[in-house]
């Protein structure tokens, strides 16, 4: 492998490798804490149903729609910007469209917060 063909393949494995680890984060917290829970079950504790729930934040999907919208303006200039071109004459800029997918995901997740802000406004919370 030459390094023009490396450093494309770095670039889009970093994303995916933080995700990965991001991930495994958050299943070894949620299986600490269900081995927590089998625990005091095996002792004869009486769990709530409140600590049974998942917890929910309550914006957390406007954190997250802003986050992927911000990051996919930053993945779409970044691509412009960067005046990298391949030997067959392909220029990095040419692949500005990548970022659309994470502001998409970032419009339905700001989109998805908005509708709940409604709904409990409708219901009067």
């Amino acid at each position: 492998m030459t390094i023009e063909m490396m450093i494309p393949l770095l670039v889009l494995a970093t994303p995916v490798a933080l995700v990965a680890l991001a991930l495994r984060f958050v299943r070894q917290q949620t299986e600490a804490r269900y081995r927590t829970l089998l625990q005091l079950a095996d002792k004869g504790v009486d769990l709530p149903l409140t600590v049974l729930a998942e917890q929910h934040q309550p914006h957390a999907d406007r954190r997250r729609g802003l986050v992927l919208l911000c990051g996919g303006i930053g993945l779409m200039l970044s691509l412009l910007v960067l005046p990298v071109q391949s030997d067959e004459g392909q220029h990095l800029a040419d692949l500005w469209g990548l970022g659309l997918l994470p502001i998409m995901l970032g419009l339905g997740y700001l989109a998805n917060w908005w509708l709940d802000q409604r709904a409990g406004d409708m219901r009067g919370t």
